[in-house]
């Protein structure tokens, strides 16, 4: 996941160093492209992405390979990351749900960044700052994890080593103590090796948001994109995501297009 809010904790933070062993970017290889498809669809043809809440840069470490990136997150340590795998890249900080930096873009894309947005206020915020950022016939395309129709509880393990001795393990634990809310909550466990030898072990508790199809196709309606919801296609044993993709038109009552 990419940092996008206070609340992320030492994720994103102290253990930011050891994102390319938790989470590395060859395991992005097939997200990444599809979601490169969708967001190839501007008219005229994209060539600028902005990423909101870009984490450690896996997915760009791909789309950059198509389109020219600018990347903004929260955390300064999460971007230092970025830097290091995509130093051909923009890289900024800032609130994907305050963000304004005075420009457009082909495409707006924003990862599972987009579930630290837990309450619909917060959820209109970032997908008003996409619309402000996406010229007229762009497009943006939002990825959450999980939207309410087809949450489960689950938890997933993993980690890798690297060459000079460290190492990671880390389990994860997403549950959703009240279904009334728009919140799950994700625990994390990691054991962290140092070139060493020694181990320390760290946890993280994550709040994120969970909202059903209707809220997010009317909140990017609302917003002023013509909103859809296209179904990954994945080989992965994995329940396929929904991409919500949303098309700024080129013009409306009272705007005239560039």
């Amino acid at each position: 996941m990419s940092a996008s809010t206070p609340e992320t904790g030492a994720f994103y933070g102290d253990l930011a160093p050891w994102w390319p062993l938790i989470s590395a970017p060859d395991e992005y290889v097939e997200e990444a492209a599809f979601a490169a498809e969708l967001l190839a669809g501007a008219e005229p043809p994209t060539r600028t992405v902005l990423e909101l809440g870009s984490g450690g840069g896996n997915n760009a470490h791909h789309l950059q390979q198509r389109f020219a990136m600018t990347l903004v997150d929260l955390s300064e340590q999460m971007l230092d990351v970025s830097r290091a795998l995509n130093p051909d890249c923009e890289h900024l900080a800032g609130d994907m749900r305050t963000l304004r930096l005075g420009r457009t873009f082909d495409a707006v894309f924003v990862h599972d960044a987009i579930e630290y947005m837990t309450t619909e206020a917060d959820l209109r915020a970032a997908v008003a700052t996409a619309y402000e950022h996406c010229r007229p016939g762009g497009v943006a395309v939002l990825v959450p994890d999980d939207i309410a129709e087809n949450f489960e509880a689950s938890t997933e393990h993993g980690g890798r080593d690297a060459d000079d001795g460290r190492g990671v393990r880390y389990l994860s634990w997403s549950t959703d103590p009240d279904p009334a809310d728009s919140t799950t909550t994700t625990e994390y466990a990691f054991l962290l090796r140092s070139p060493d030898g020694s181990v320390q072990v760290a946890h993280d508790t994550h709040t994120l948001g969970l909202f059903g199809r209707e809220t997010w196709l009317r909140v990017l309606a609302e917003a002023g994109f013509e909103a859809r919801s296209v179904a990954e296609v994945t080989s992965e044993d994995r329940l396929p995501r929904e991409f919500f993709v949303g098309r700024r038109p080129i013009s409306t009552a009272g705007e005239k297009s560039p």
